[in-house]
């Protein structure tokens, strides 16, 4: 009992029970009248109490009757802030980092928790970084900024792009953590901050080549090219093909980060059906076109002659004369030079001979760019049976009708070998 609250008795008067005689007299502690009979007592007035003393009155009577303690006095909660805890809590189990990075600032302001929602330097001087793919917009820029710990809320990036609309080129992007926002913008802004790999293939590489620079170039395992080459049908070549070998299209080219070698090979395969389909190449024909191809990019010399060397081929072709190119020769022994021995021309199981089969090989020898592909399909008028190079530095070469004319060209190119021993080793 409060000490300044009135007692049962300064509210109601002594307590009272029946006796035999029907006088009243207080009921002894422990001696509490029968249920029955209290039920039958006249009830006291409360009217006159108020709620709080009336609910005080109810609860006392309750432990009078029934010997136990009373509930406990309720107290008012905060509901709203509870309410509130709870709702964050659902969002973010539900949502994740997904709806922080979407409401953090609403959450934060709603919460009171305060506090600049917006890093105000360049970046703590941890790496960090972020792809941009074609499409995204500034909200999704905005979220993968959050979530790479780069700004310090969704709205500080995505509330300064409302005001400074920017432009995003898709691709890699260093950063730091702990970037502002306006600080993160300028980097985003910026194309040469992307990250990026960039790697040259030259015209005339082998399949051997292309893969080892792919791989010098970009980092990605020399085993994990070998492996997807090896599978060259998954990446849209024909089954007829004997390989990879000449459907890489030789150009420069700039990879982002993350990429497989499959997804890599796949790009410059579609490169070259890209280049294919504009000369009007049917499918059925590439084969075809890629081997002649490959064949005029190693032999030709300069691209001017490309034409003539195309006529040379087509005509032997059409006569059924052996094309006696040593650049075939040299690929199916394994050889890197273009000279061949005699033993290498009298080799009949090298299938890439064309010194002892007839037609072309079985497959592409190198990498053909567009205007090896165009001589293939548009050669030169002229009669020529033979050529030859004369000079290994300029690309000159003799074109030749007879093979007297042809001989003796030869003896001119031998003369230049002679003079630049180290030429072709």
């Amino acid at each position: 009992m409060l000490p300044d609250e009135p007692s049962w008795e300064d509210l109601f008067g002594p307590d009272q029970g029946t006796t035999p005689t029907g006088a009243t007299s207080p009921t002894p502690p422990g001696h509490e009248a029968p249920a029955a009979a209290r039920r039958l007592e006249p009830a006291p007035d409360l009217q006159h109490l108020s709620r709080r003393d009336r609910r005080r009155f109810e609860e006392a009577e309750r432990e009078r009757m029934n010997g136990s303690p009373p509930p406990p006095p309720r107290r008012r909660r905060r509901w709203g802030a509870l309410v509130a805890v709870l709702v964050v809590l659902a969002l973010l189990a539900g949502g994740g980092g997904y709806v922080w990075s979407q409401y953090s600032t609403q959450i934060i302001k709603v919460m009171g928790w305060g506090g600049p929602n917006d890093y105000t330097g360049t970046g703590d001087g941890q790496p960090a970084s972020i792809t941009i793919v074609s499409g995204q917009v500034g909200s999704d820029i905005a979220t993968s900024l959050y979530k790479a710990g780069v700004t310090k809320s969704y709205d500080a990036f995505y509330q300064l792009l409302l005001k400074t609309p920017a432009t995003f080129e898709p691709g890699t992007y260093k950063l730091q953590k702990q970037m502002s926002a306006k600080a993160a913008l300028a980097v985003l802004t910026d194309p040469k901050n992307r990250v990026i790999s960039k790697v040259v293939l030259p015209e005339g590489y082998t399949l051997k080549q292309m893969l080892a620079r792919l791989s010098s170039g970009t980092g990605v395992p020399l085993s994990d090219f070998q492996a997807a080459a090896k599978n060259y049908t998954a990446l849209g070549v024909p089954k007829s093909a004997p390989s990879l070998e000449g459907f890489l299209f030789p150009a420069t080219y700039e990879f982002d980060p993350g990429l497989s070698a499959r997804q890599i090979l796949q790009r410059l395969v579609d490169r070259m059906n890209q280049s294919l389909d504009a000369a009007g190449v049917a499918a059925s024909n590439r084969l075809h076109v890629l081997t002649l191809a490959s064949i005029i990019q190693k032999e030709g010399g300069s691209t001017k002659d490309f034409y003539k060397v195309a006529r040379v081929f087509q005509n032997r072709l059409d006569k059924g004369m052996l094309l006696q190119s040593d650049a075939t020769v040299s690929y199916g022994a394994g050889s890197s030079r273009i000279s061949t021995t005699d033993a290498q021309r009298a080799d009949a199981a090298n299938k890439y001979n064309t010194y002892v089969h007839v037609g072309l090989p079985i497959g592409p020898i190198a990498a053909p760019g567009d205007a090896a592909i165009a001589a293939a399909l548009h050669p030169a008028a002229g009669p020529w049976l033979y050529f030859v190079l004369v000079n290994g530095y300029t690309g000159q070469t003799v074109f030749s009708t007879t093979l007297a004319q042809h001989n003796a060209a030869v003896l001119q190119w031998q003369a230049w070998l002679r003079a630049h021993p180290n030429y072709d080793k």
